[in-house]
């Protein structure tokens, strides 16, 4: 009896210092890892003030590859959400809300040195206002590394049970911030080291449209002169297509990217015309959207079709780079190449450009400027969760404007370039928002003043990493203008 009452006084005496060790340890918990990227602050903000690219960094999904996420809320800022689902324990279900972000996106310019965004958890670790907070710090000589300080905060109260799980905070939440944290470097990687801080992209939806195409290339030691010899070469060409088969010309000259290579710039130029529909030889052909090509037995893709293929979002890669075989069978008109595109008259081709969601930005300058502009609409898309195929709907631009030089070869007005990147929803189930954040806040957007002049550049050339700015949302690129260069 004495050994039972003595082992009774002894649990109460553990009982009891378990209850004072409880009383006595931290009510909150917290942790952090920090690392530096090499990239400019505005970048990382934006990848974090949106939960879209979450899926590529947090760790859920190298636990469970079958874990399933979905978006709600707004797709940027405060309020926007992310949940998951998932059989395996460790990732269990839970749910990110961004909480805050200051100062706002398009207060963020080189001058800021620091932001801070929050997010909301709701999930099975033990304690209440479970949140993440990620402190970004400007860094380096010239700004353009950013310091990621990842925080994660906890409140126990009073629950005993939740103030001993401080014990192991270095766990769980210690290692999802520290590896979660090592991809988002990765992440931050893949994004093209650009400065998109003056951007104003804007969310179209563009229209299918009939046009004449040929597919050509420029030497880049040739400069711009040399890109605009081999342009206008083109545009001549397709123009006397267009008369021959009797349609007009309606809209400026586009270019789709196929290869901005270190030598050779490899593109199609192309004329929007009014007709679907195209006669050759007496027989009429309805005009569709081009496909890439399905390689053959041997491996190489197939040289021609004999009808048009199932709709595609823009014209595909030139055939010149493309990887023909060198006998390829010669095409003659009413016939369609490789690429289901209407063969018309030797390198003239018709097909059906465009159709669906794209990113659009405007370039007011010179046309070195346009490059600069499509990587920095490649980087908005990725830090924004914005799906893209640069080989199955390419970068293209508009001449909306062109430039005009005085008999001494001054540049008196300088061009206006509608830059479009086609995107799609995120493979994660994210969808395409509306409309950008500098959409939706209305932010005005740089124009040429009444001189003829990039209205935030002075009169000097816009130098070719300068700002970009959007187009009119609702219109089709090629009704953008009733003259073509």
């Amino acid at each position: 009896m004495t050994r039972v009452l003595e082992i009774i006084v002894a649990l109460i005496i553990v009982a009891v210092l378990g209850v004072v060790a409880g009383f006595v340890m931290p009510g909150t918990g917290h942790v952090d890892r920090s690392l530096v990227v090499g990239k400019d602050l505005r970048q990382v903000y934006d990848v974090l003030d949106n939960l879209r690219r979450f899926p590529d960094y947090g760790t859920l999904r190298s636990d469970d590859p079958r874990v399933q996420y979905a978006f709600s809320g707004p797709a940027y800022g405060p309020g926007a959400e992310l949940s998951w689902t998932s059989d395996v324990k460790k990732v269990g279900n839970g749910k990110l809300t961004v909480a805050s972000a200051t100062p706002d996106f398009n207060k963020i310019d080189t001058s800021v040195k620091n932001a801070r965004i929050v997010w909301n958890l709701d999930n099975d670790w033990r304690g209440s206002d479970k949140h993440f907070t990620l402190d970004l710090e400007r860094q380096g000589r010239t700004g353009k590394l950013t310091k990621i300080t990842w925080s994660y905060d906890v409140a126990y109260g009073f629950n005993l049970l939740n103030r001993y799980s401080n014990l192991y905070i270095h766990g769980e939440p210690d290692t999802f911030v520290q590896y979660s944290l090592s991809n988002l470097q990765n992440v931050m990687a893949a994004v093209p080291n650009v400065d998109y801080s003056d951007l104003v992209p804007y969310i179209v939806q563009t229209k299918p449209t009939p046009v004449l195409l040929v597919s050509t290339s420029s030497q880049r030691k040739d400069g711009l002169a040399g890109l605009d010899e081999v342009v206008d070469s083109a545009v001549t060409e397709l123009k006397a297509s267009a008369k021959k088969l009797g349609v007009n010309v309606t809209g400026p000259r586009i270019i789709f990217t196929t290869n901005y290579g270190d030598e050779t710039y490899s593109f199609d130029v192309a004329l929007p015309i009014d007709a679907s529909n195209l006669t050759l030889g007496g027989q009429s052909y309805a005009l569709s959207a081009p496909t890439q090509p399905k390689l053959s037995a041997d491996g190489s893709a197939p040289a021609s079709s004999a009808s048009a293929p199932a709709s595609s979002g823009s014209a595909p890669a030139s055939d010149s780079s493309s990887g023909a075989p060198a006998t390829a069978p010669v095409l003659k008109p009413g016939d369609h190449d490789r690429y289901g595109r209407l063969v018309v008259d030797n390198d003239v081709r018709a097909t059906l450009a465009f159709g669906g969601p794209a990113l659009e930005a405007v370039w007011n300058g010179t046309a070195a400027g346009v490059p600069q502009t499509r990587d920095m609409l490649k980087a908005y898309a990725q830090t924004h969760g914005y799906q893209y195929d640069e080989v199955a709907n390419r970068l293209y631009d508009i001449e909306v404007q062109p430039e005009v030089q005085d008999a001494k070869g001054n540049i008196t007005t300088y061009a206006k370039f509608d830059v479009y990147l086609p995107i799609a929803d995120s493979a994660d189930g994210a969808k395409l928002p509306q409309q950008t954040p500098e959409q939706a806040a209305n932010i005005p957007q740089p124009s040429l003043d009444a001189n003829g002049n990039p209205a935030s550049s002075g009169s000097a050339p816009a130098p070719s990493g300068s700002a970009p700015a959007p187009a009119s949302s609702g219109s089709a690129p090629a009704a953008a203008s009733s003259s073509a260069k």
